[in-house]
């Protein structure tokens, strides 16, 4: 990256210079102790560091201190200047051409680390109940949580995708008392949901269970003695439709984990024995509870209720173990932000049984926030519910991952409706995929015969396919010389396609994907506004043509990264 060439060159010199003697009473210097930083004025340079944090040491002024590291440098074309304690640089042709050429050599794999230290991941997300469609937040960890998979496998890890269906508590039986209500009203019985608000919350009373007991009724005759029967109809039913609306929302898990089989396999009353036998476990008022605190929980928590029946907490320790006897080295979790309380609480119970807890990654997120004609819409699974189906359907998949996806997961995203479904530049997903299919038509242009209307003959193809095979395959950094001066703010935000992808993996954010598109997409709107590219020079236009197929391939590396479609046409 040119970002970490320059700081080499600049600590280098510094060493260079403490052993000349140049910085006064300077006798030793630490790499890693400065940091490389964006000029605020653009024309100072591409990037700047600041060293009046040597002028302790050194007990000189920080400019003399930067001079004296400037004289120590191989500068090449490379542009360097001392501004008070700072030394700002501007990279030469060869550091950009380099870039280019880097993209042309390892196309799908530009922006991929060489040397990474894998790990085999585990990541859990979505994990919803099985009792109703997905609502919109769901989608946003849906879209977030692939997203994040796809990133950190193009990093180089093993990342394996887990949902876990909380399928184990007494919600279940509260769908199958659900259906037998809509079954019943199919049957033609005047029955209704219980109007108290109490009473009402022992249901789900929408819709979308009157298709599931049509669905029963076609094979069964009335309803069965005993309500599990339709609680486990009614989860199958409402599983397969959401690993349904998963596969095309472009979200893969690789398992679907039963919490009510981790009770069955007896792992969860293993792990309850192991802390009983450690002592991290006494008795409190008919209770069991867990000594959380001793490992920076707030408080102690309960993991067996007086009557019997364990926690929510209980099956968590469980299954968290479970992942670390798989073998994975690192788990990571996307949760809701009303589960921050949650998180010291599970890495108390991991440590205490005898495990790191610091392989244990809590990402907690905002919700979305659905804006429709400027109003807010409000969504409840139990009453009228805006599903994720339901956008999907309004604005497409693209515009959902996209939209999704474009802010700091700890941030409340408003999802504007109007907006995404929009062919304008205000809509982000169309902008940069309309960049995507621009570069794309100017590439067929540059290799298609075209019909002039005013002499009605066919004129030959700017570039024969030949040639356009050669500038794909054999690209020379002289081909691109002529244009550097006006492209080298294009090139400069594709080389840091390479940083920001480094810095997204390792912070394990995604929005900066969304957002690094998007600016990709304005220099290059720029860069075509202000350039012809297709022109009869044709050393110019092989040279442009070169930042095109660039900016096609770096554009496409990103949106598959994002799962969003990178089109040809539009």
């Amino acid at each position: 990256m040119i970002k970490d060439y320059f700081l080499d060159n600049i600590e280098n010199a510094v060493l260079r210079a403490v052993e000349a003697g140049k910085l006064g009473q300077m006798s030793e210097y630490q790499k890693g102790t400065l940091i490389v930083e964006k000029p605020k004025n653009p024309d100072f340079g591409d990037f700047a560091v600041n060293v009046s944090s040597l002028a302790r040491s050194a007990k000189i002024a920080p400019p003399m201190i930067a001079n004296a590291i400037v004289e120590e440098i191989d500068k090449d074309d490379n542009e360097y200047s001392v501004i008070g304690g700072f030394i700002n640089f501007k990279a030469g042709k060869n550091l950009l051409t380099d870039s280019i050429d880097e993209i042309f050599k390892k196309r799908e794999s530009f922006g991929r680390p060489e040397n990474n230290n894998k790990e085999k991941i585990i990541l859990e997300y979505v994990s919803a109940n099985p009792t109703g469609p997905f609502h919109i937040g769901h989608g946003r960890w849906a879209a977030m949580g692939s997203v994040l998979a796809n990133l950190l496998k193009f990093y180089g890890h093993d990342v394996y995708q887990e949902f876990y269906i909380n399928d184990a508590g007494s919600q279940i039986q509260k769908l199958g008392n659900s259906l037998a209500i809509r079954i019943r009203q199919q049957l033609g019985e005047d029955i209704d949901f219980p109007s108290d608000e109490i009473e009402r919350k022992n249901y789900y009373p929408g819709d979308y269970l009157i298709p599931v007991a049509e669905k029963y009724l076609k094979t069964h005759s009335g309803l069965p003695g005993d309500v599990k029967e339709l609680s486990d109809f009614a989860k199958n039913e409402m599983e397969n439709l959401q690993k349904e609306l998963l596969k095309h929302f472009r979200v893969y898990f690789d398992n679907f984990y039963s919490e009510l089989t981790l009770h069955q396999s007896g792992k969860v009353d293993e792990c309850v024995n192991k802390l009983k036998k450690s002592g991290k476990i006494y008795t409190k008022d008919g209770a069991d509870w867990f000594r959380s605190s001793d490992y920076g929980d707030d408080q102690d928590r309960v993991i067996k209720k007086a009557d019997g029946s364990n926690t929510y907490l209980t099956a968590d320790i469980a299954y968290h173990i479970d992942k670390l006897e798989r073998g994975f080295d690192r788990m990571i979790n996307i949760w809701g932000a009303d589960h921050h309380g949650y998180v010291a609480r599970v890495k108390a119970s991991i440590e205490a049984l005898g495990y790191n807890p610091d392989k244990l990654e809590i990402l907690l997120g905002q919700l979305v926030n659905l804006v429709i004609n400027g109003n807010e819409v409000r969504m409840g699974k139990r009453k009228n519910m805006v599903t994720l189906d339901d956008l999907i359907e309004e604005v497409g998949v693209d515009a959902t991952r996209f939209w999704m996806s474009m802010r700091n997961i700890d941030t409340t995203l408003d999802f504007d409706i109007e907006l995404a479904k929009t062919n304008s530049d205000e809509n982000p997903v169309f902008y940069v995929q309309y960049a995507h299919a621009r570069a794309c038509s100017i590439l067929r242009n540059a290799v298609e015969e075209k019909f002039d209307t005013q002499t009605g003959k066919t004129l030959p193809a700017p570039l024969t396919a030949v040639e356009f095979e050669e500038l794909k395959n054999n690209y020379k950094k002289e081909d691109l010389l002529p244009t550097i001066d006006t492209a080298r703010k294009l090139i400069l935000k594709l080389e840091e396609f390479k940083s920001m992808i480094k810095m997204s993996a390792e912070t394990r954010q995604v929005y900066t994907i969304c957002r690094y598109v998007q600016e990709l997409a304005s220099e290059f709107h720029s860069f075509y506004n202000a350039n012809r590219v297709i022109s009869e020079d044709k050393a110019l236009m092989k040279s442009r043509l070169a930042l095109v197929l660039s900016v096609k391939q770096v554009l496409k590396n990103a949106l598959d990264i994002l799962a969003v479609t990178a089109p040809e046409r539009m």
